[in-house]
Parts: C-alpha cells; sequence; structure tokens
C-alpha cells in the first residue's frame, strides 16, 4: 500500500511539474509571439514613414525643376494669352507676340521677316531678348540694325539654338540658326553669357525669366541683345 501511494505521489509530482514547465513554455511563446506583433507594425511604419519622406522629397525636387524661374516671370501676365500657359499652346513667334515683355523682339522678328521660319521650325530655344534689352541699346544703333535686314536676321538667328534645352542643358556651348556660337554658364535657375557676347559688350547677360514653353520651343527671355561671335 506505501509503495503504490508512494508511486501515485511520484506521479502526480511529475505531471505537475510536466504541467509548470508546459505553462511556462507557453507563457514564453505568448511574450515572443506578442513581441513579434509589437515589433511589425513599428517596423511597417517607420519603413512607411521613410517611403512618404523620400516621395515628398522627390516630389518638391520636381517641382523645383519643372517651370518658369527668374525675377522676371512676375512680367508676364498671369492670363490670357500673353501667360505662360497661354504662350504653351502656339508656335514660339506666335506666343511672343502676345507677351508685352517681347513685344520689340518680335517687331524685330517681323521686320527680318523670319515669322513663319519660327513657327515652323521644330524643337528650338529662344534666347530672347526683353524690351528692356532692346531700349538700353542706343537708338541710332538700333534703328540702324532694324533698317538692315540681312544684319538683323544675323543677329536674331544668333538667338536661337536648335533642339529644347531644359534647365540642365543650358550651360555650355551651344551652335545657334546662324552658325554662331554662344556660351552659357550657370545651374539651376542662374545663367548668364559674358559680355563679349552682347551687342553693348559692357557687362554679362543673364537669363531672367527661364524655361517657358511654347508649341515648338522653350524660351530663356534675357536683359541683353546678344552678338555672339562666328
Amino acid at each position: 500500500m506505501k509503495s503504490t501511494r508512494l508511486n501515485r505521489l511520484v506521479v502526480a509530482g511529475a505531471l505537475t511539474g510536466l504541467a509548470l514547465t508546459m505553462t511556462a513554455c507557453g507563457s514564453d511563446d505568448t511574450s515572443t509571439a506578442s513581441g513579434d506583433s509589437s515589433a511589425s507594425p513599428t517596423t511597417e511604419a517607420m519603413e512607411e514613414t521613410d517611403a512618404m519622406e523620400e516621395t515628398e522629397a522627390m516630389e518638391t525636387t520636381e517641382a523645383m525643376a519643372e517651370g518658369p524661374f527668374g525675377p522676371a516671370c512676375s512680367l508676364v501676365p498671369t492670363e490670357g494669352e500673353g501667360s505662360v500657359e497661354g504662350m504653351s499652346d502656339d508656335p514660339v513667334a506666335t506666343a511672343a507676340s502676345n507677351n508685352p515683355v517681347l513685344s520689340t523682339l518680335v517687331t524685330a522678328v517681323t521686320q527680318a521677316g523670319l515669322v513663319d521660319t519660327l513657327n515652323s521650325a521644330e524643337d528650338i530655344t529662344v534666347l530672347a531678348p526683353a524690351n528692356s534689352a532692346f531700349e538700353a541699346v542706343p537708338a541710332d544703333a538700333l534703328n540702324g540694325l532694324l533698317a538692315d535686314q540681312a544684319q538683323l536676321t544675323e543677329v536674331l538667328t544668333s538667338h536661337v539654338i536648335p533642339g529644347r534645352l531644359s534647365p540642365s542643358e543650358l550651360a555650355g556651348e551651344h551652335t545657334t540658326l546662324s552658325g554662331a556660337t554662344v556660351t552659357i554658364e550657370g545651374s539651376g535657375e542662374d545663367f548668364s553669357l559674358s559680355a563679349d557676347q552682347t551687342v553693348l559688350g559692357a557687362s554679362p547677360a543673364s537669363v531672367v525669366c527661364g524655361d517657358v514653353q511654347t508649341a515648338n520651343a522653350t524660351v530663356y527671355i534675357v536683359d541683353q541683345v546678344l552678338a555672339p561671335s562666328a
């Protein structure tokens, strides 16, 4: 009898120990599972935050890189055919004729008989002198230029570069429609041409409103009339 009772006690003790062991293991598993469960959302949240920040950074960079830039862009009409949006669906000479900032240039282009040439060209870049650029040229010199169609044509086509150049492509040496070479320096939203490439030759020319799109051209408005060398 004593032996039987002893055996029962041993078995009961073993079962109790086994139950405690299993309970402990179950508790560890639950804890681990719980830990994994809590870690997963945290990791996912961090990944989502990183992805959102990266996307926002890319969108900000793209926004900065797109659209007209420069102080003179504020002079461009905000609505109508002469606005940035309005110019985008017209060929370049027509688009310029609707923009009051470029009225003197349009007069010169018309005088030289280049309206159709520019409107029918495919993918060009135009360095377009603003009205103030022509106003800076002495009246007798400007009138003489406007009266000489051959010279006027050469000067105006020296402002036109084959191909549509984005701001990231603008800096460097480019051959114009006249055969002259223009050298543009700068990056981002700051571009200039040396003084010896201008009619006045007194100071560098600057892009004052850049990356204006028309149906067939990308326009960079400059503050001086250019006279690049052949």
